[in-house]
Parts: structure tokens; sequence; C-alpha cells
């Protein structure tokens, strides 16, 4: 009986894709932290840029570290994963949506 080293097509990155994600989450973090420091910008960059940065990083951390990438063997990964932000979508829109229908009516009576 052999011993098969497969891991049902899950692949593990090497040190080059960790070192990369790594650097990448320290640049990502770096910029709005010394934005944010150094007070230069407006209060509506500063806003955009940190948005902006946190979803670039929520990127690198899937690519760089959970490994998600469109490939055949993580498929079901993608799937669940997509799942998983349609559900959080709707409760955070529902969420809203009941606070702010609470609101207007209590504002109204």
């Amino acid at each position: 009986m052999s011993h098969s080293t497969d891991h049902n097509g899950a692949h593990h990155g090497g040190v080059k894709t960790y070192l990369v994600g790594f650097v990448l989450s320290v640049i990502l973090t770096a910029i709005p932290f010394l934005m944010v420091m150094n007070g230069s910008a407006s209060h509506g960059t500063l806003v955009a840029v940190v948005v902006i940065t946190a979803v670039v990083q929520i990127l690198v951390h899937l690519v760089c570290f959970l490994h998600m990438n469109a490939s055949s063997e993580e498929r079901w990964n993608l799937v669940a994963f997509v799942f998983t932000l349609l559900i959080i979508a709707i409760v955070v829109a529902g969420s809203i949506w009941i606070m702010w229908n609470l609101n207007y009516n209590m504002m109204v009576h």
C-alpha cells in the first residue's frame, strides 16, 4: 500500500508566496497608518485610502495566505467564500434596513 502525499488538490504556498504576502500586508498597513499619524490629508481622503488599502489587504490575504484562486482544485473553497460574502451582505443590509425603519418610525410618532 503506497502513501500518497496528495492533499486532494490543495495547494500550499511556498516561502516566496508567504514573504510576498507578508511584505504587501506590511506596506498596506503602513500606508494608511502613516497618513493618519501625519495628518496631512483631508478626512475624506483618509477614509478612502483606509478603505481601499483594507480591501486590497483582504485580497492579498485570500490569495497569499489562504491560497484562494479560481483553479478547478480550489473551486469549492471559492464557492464557499462567495456564499459567505452573500450571507454577510444579506445580514448587514437587513440590519441597516431594520435600523433605518425603526429610526424613521420612532421619529414620526
